[in-house]
């Protein structure tokens, strides 16, 4: 039996603030760390092609991980430093679809990425001699092309069910992008089998790259404590400590909002949350995973002499 319904063409997304003063100092801070996600994932991208000494597997990972970095921050943060500026809260069903499953798709490749570099890492401390037999170049182009193909194979059947409910109104959202658990609660059919997929697609993703990154810097930590220099092992724990802290940020606030109890959401705590994983933790990474690393800033430094040289 038809339903007589009147379906929504746009919802809205009520954004991070209720006040205009809010409003420009968060259309600030995130200008700001906008601006830093790309400065730095762009000059990662830029030094490890030109730079001979930076042909390596790890960097190799690093300039895929970078682009990917760019992609995942670029599908929400324009819309919502527009939204911030000019106050409209409005998005398209279309837009608000393609935002949704880019989203989803590249901050899943994101945490498989970080799960393939730690794996890296692993083979390059752990078993440094077969370092280079294990990681040619073949593997880490399959590893890389299986790190997309995977994601957006895991994230497109409940995507494309999630496109093809009816939507009928009310079509607010309180978030700053289109989240999938808020779309799930304004359509006016059942979603329990959506969520129950999306459920089980988020537990084969968020725990299962969890426990690969976590055996991998486990076994990297009793590697380093069994290098007899202090001076080394105060290196190589800097490093770590430093990859692991984005890492327990980015996982442990993914946990909290898409696998608590109460999965639902729409408070303003899950967009705290959201902001730590999808902005925070974003403008991080390249910083912390890149460019505090001694080649790569060897590198930096000698481009920029050349350049200024020149």
């Amino acid at each position: 039996v038809p339903m007589n319904h009147t379906t929504v063409v746009e919802f809205v997304l009520l954004g991070l603030a209720d006040s205009r003063r809010l409003e420009i100092t968060l259309f600030l801070f995130l200008v700001v760390a906008y601006f830093l996600i790309l400065l730095g994932n762009f000059s990662v991208i830029g030094i490890t092609l030109v730079n001979n000494l930076l042909q390596t597997p790890m960097y190799y990972f690093l300039r895929n991980f970078a682009l990917l970095e760019i992609t995942f921050t670029s599908t929400f943060m324009p819309s919502t430093l527009y939204s911030l500026l000019t106050e409209r809260k409005t998005i398209s069903l279309p837009g608000c679809f393609l935002q949704m499953m880019f989203f989803y798709c590249l901050g899943t490749c994101t945490l498989f990425h970080m799960a393939v570099m730690s794996v890296d890492r692993y083979v390059a401390i752990c078993h440094p001699l077969r370092y280079t037999a294990v990681m040619n170049h073949r593997f880490c182009l399959q590893l890389i092309l299986s790190c997309w193909a995977v994601s957006f194979l895991l994230m497109f059947p409940p995507t494309i069910l999630t496109v093809q409910l009816p939507f009928c109104g009310p079509n607010v959202m309180n978030h700053f992008y289109c989240d999938t658990s808020l779309l799930l609660q304004l359509s006016c059919t059942d979603t329990g089998f959506i969520e129950e997929l999306m459920f089980v697609v988020l537990i084969i993703i968020l725990p299962g790259t969890l426990i690969v990154t976590a055996v991998s810097y486990g076994c990297i930590i009793v590697t380093i404590l069994h290098i007899p220099s202090s001076a080394g092992r105060k290196k190589a724990f800097s490093t770590c400590s430093a990859h692991l802290t984005v890492v327990l940020v980015f996982y442990s606030t993914c946990l909290y909002r898409y696998i608590h109890p109460a999965q639902r959401g729409g408070r303003d705590s899950d967009k705290v949350l959201s902001l730590f994983f999808s902005v925070l933790t974003q403008t991080l990474n390249p910083y912390i995973y890149s460019l505090r690393n001694e080649q790569v800033k060897q590198a930096l430094k000698e481009s920029i002499l050349k350049f200024s040289g020149s």
